[in-house]
């Protein structure tokens, strides 16, 4: 990381830069489909949840009463995960697919499917030392407030600014000035740490943030 000069905050990515998938999501959904006695191929789900996950709309719900969000996340979220089970043939045999989502989305809430990258700590813990505000940008839903508490991350963030809450994602730069209002600092004061070269690196330095990238494990 090469500044001159420390930021006042630093903010991160969430899901591929703090923590990633433990494991796949496919297996993910294998595994609770089987528990809902449905047999389906981990592979072909990861597969069909990345193709129905890339050309969903993103998750910013402009102008939504604050209170209405976490059920806008919801649909978005169930609608991904139809489209997943449906391209690989296996939608129709759920006896209750809304039984079955609701125990999904409910799980990605809990530590179990996420997986802590072993340098995060240290680096929260150096960068707290240093008296520098820390925050967090992610186009994730209001389920991240928990992950971050049981993954024991709550405690270093100030702020979470969150694409569905912000009625804009990543790199729209409205998330970025979002974030750095609550933190009543300037963009040139400030750091965006994340794994994707368009959401994080370019969509901050759009915003006039000091861009970083980071390269994670991509998940199989």
């Amino acid at each position: 990381m090469v500044n001159s000069a420390q930021p006042r905050v630093i903010f991160l990515d969430a899901v591929g830069t703090l923590f990633g998938v433990a494991g796949s999501v496919g297996a993910i959904y294998a595994d609770l489909a089987q528990r809902h006695g449905i047999e389906a191929d981990p592979m072909a789900l990861n597969q069909a949840f990345f193709r129905a996950f890339k050309a969903a709309p993103e998750m910013a719900f402009p102008g939504s009463d604050p209170a209405a969000v976490p059920e806008q996340e919801y649909r978005w979220w169930r609608a991904i995960a139809q489209q997943t089970f449906s391209s690989t043939g296996v939608l129709d045999r759920f006896v209750d697919f809304d039984s079955f989502f609701a125990d999904l989305y409910a799980h990605f809430a809990t530590p179990e499917p996420w997986e802590l990258y072993p340098d995060v700590v240290s680096a929260l813990e150096r960068w707290r030392r240093r008296g520098i505000a820390l925050g967090v940008i992610s186009n994730f839903d209001t389920r991240l407030y928990q992950v971050l508490e049981e993954l024991n991350l709550a405690t270093y963030f100030s702020s979470v600014t969150l694409s569905s809450e912000a009625g804009a994602a990543k790199p729209d730069p409205l998330i970025f000035a979002t974030a750095l209002q609550k933190h009543r600092c300037d963009a040139s004061q400030a750091w965006h740490v994340g794994d994707s070269k368009t959401d994080d690196l370019e969509g901050a330095k759009a915003a006039g943030l000091h861009g970083i990238l980071i390269k994670r494990p991509v998940s199989s």
